[in-house]
């Protein structure tokens, strides 16, 4: 049987379409594992020292929640740019060729997700997180927020915006030909959407880093952001209110022991002791129990 070029076209979409849902929906289900309670986990210290190995796994956390995060918003882009090369290339070619696009999106995006890594090392190591994974001290929350509410009003957010709003015109004028064009043009669209969602991903920090609902809810704010014009201008009624609730956090919050940059953070200690009970002679075969004493104050 032979196949049309629409019928190919609709085969390489749907192609495309389910890696990129297995792959955002894999993502999700590790976030969401990462982000039980504590006590529902194994146990080991919440707060342990901070080396190359811990920063290692922030890398990657912090990797898996930008694929989870932004790649939902690069939908449009990446469908565009199959559509593009499967009128350009031969059938079959334009899917790979649309996850080499994936693979620059991504790449610039693992590369922001170094840096917050590093700054969630760097505040932790300052004492302004209440632990290695937990939330900002209100001094950091504030400017964050603060910060990521004036970044609403920029002439750096309105272009890098409009680049992630129109697909088309990225693609007229960004294109390049071959594999290598599409792993630049990826890049360069992840480029874009950094310039136009930093802050917004740092506000992780405000909420907690695992936070899955903070997670949920800067997601579905910048999908709606590309995919809605309008969006442009409550953007700047969003940028008032980031503005005005970093104000809060700043001089409403708690008293101003935990307001000083330098601080201690606020207290939550977890002591794990791990002790051998008396052994239960009533269950067969049990030599021993081990006992986690989990202590929070």
């Amino acid at each position: 049987m032979i196949q049309t070029s629409a019928q190919a076209y609709r085969r390489d979409r749907w192609l495309v379409l389910l890696g990129m849902a297995v792959l955002i929906l894999l993502s999700w289900a590790y976030l969401a594992n990462a982000a039980r309670p504590v006590d529902q986990m194994m146990a080991m210290p919440v707060s342990p020292p901070w080396d190359a190995g811990l920063l290692v796994l922030s890398l990657v956390m912090w990797s898996i929640m930008m694929i989870a995060m932004m790649l939902p918003t690069a939908t449009p882009m990446v469908l565009g740019f199959t559509r593009v090369q499967h009128s350009r290339e031969p059938s079959g070619r334009a899917v790979g060729l649309t996850w080499l696009f994936v693979a620059g999106y991504l790449l610039a995006w693992i590369g922001f997700a170094l840096v917050a890594a590093m700054a969630q090392w760097a505040f932790y190591s300052l004492g302004v997180m209440s632990s290695s994974m937990g939330s900002a001290t209100p001094v950091l929350g504030g400017v964050l927020l603060m910060g990521a509410g004036l970044f609403q009003w920029s002439g750096l957010k309105d272009a890098c915006l409009t680049q992630c709003q129109s697909p088309l015109n990225f693609l007229l004028n960004q294109w390049r030909p071959g594999g290598r064009g599409a792993l630049i043009m990826g890049l360069r669209h992840g480029l874009f959407c950094i310039g136009c969602c930093w802050l917004l991903m740092l506000l992780m920090f405000v909420g907690g880093v695992m936070n899955l609902i903070w997670m949920v809810a800067i997601t579905v704010y910048v999908l709606a952001e590309k995919l809605l014009p309008w969006m442009r201008r409550y953007g700047r009624v969003v940028g008032l209110l980031l503005v005005a609730s970093g104000i809060l956090l700043l001089y409403g919050g708690p008293a101003s022991d935990n307001l000083s940059l330098g601080a201690e953070p606020a207290p939550l200690s977890v002591r794990l002791s791990m002790d051998y009970c008396e052994p239960d002679y009533g269950s067969a075969g049990a030599s021993g129990a081990l006992c986690v004493d989990l202590l929070l104050h």
